[in-house]
């Protein structure tokens, strides 16, 4: 397996695999369809899609990731959101997602970002070191599913100076 940026001729592949990803997720109401594929497409569109890496293999593209900035108390800062990230259906649980998580930290940390943001399974996302942090919320969401990693240190714990405070807001192609 490979993976890479993202390229033009890859666009409606990665639609399309992130639409069938999410399609009967279990945090969507029942019945509802996916629209994470369009918050990718709407982040390209706007030029704010910072990572868009690709996992192929022998069969194609089979994961996508993407990270873009997010707002502190209303202003933009050097730290970015992780998600969404999808996978082929049939692939998940063979450690594509895992691996896209990494090659995407580590191109935005080449990138000087100081953090990364996300709302998901504390269970998973706590293997990549993202945990809680009093410092940084988002409106209406659980604190235990929105998670940070500081990417100055290994935890967070240690960087408590550097972690900015406030309300964090995605970009609106997540509303």
């Amino acid at each position: 397996m490979k993976i890479r940026t993202e390229t033009t001729a890859d666009h409606n592949v990665i639609e399309t695999l992130t639409y069938r990803a999410f399609e009967n997720h279990p945090h969507h109401a029942p019945g509802a369809k996916p629209t994470e594929h369009l918050i990718i497409n709407t982040l390209r569109d706007a030029g704010v899609l910072t990572v868009s890496l690709v996992a192929e293999d022998d069969t194609g593209i089979i994961g996508h990731i993407a990270l873009s900035p997010v707002a502190i108390n209303g202003v933009t800062t050097n730290w970015y959101g992780l998600g969404p990230v999808a996978v082929v259906p049939a692939r998940q649980g063979e450690g594509i997602g895992r691996q896209l998580i990494e090659a995407s930290l580590t191109k935005i940390k080449s990138q000087n970002a100081a953090g990364v943001v996300l709302l998901g399974e504390p269970e998973y996302y706590g293997r990549f070191g993202f945990e809680t942090h009093a410092n940084l919320t988002l409106k209406g969401v659980p604190p235990e599913y929105f998670m940070i990693k500081s990417l100055s240190h290994d935890d967070c714990a240690t960087a408590d100076k550097e972690i900015p405070v406030g309300e964090v807001t995605y970009h609106a192609a997540f509303s």
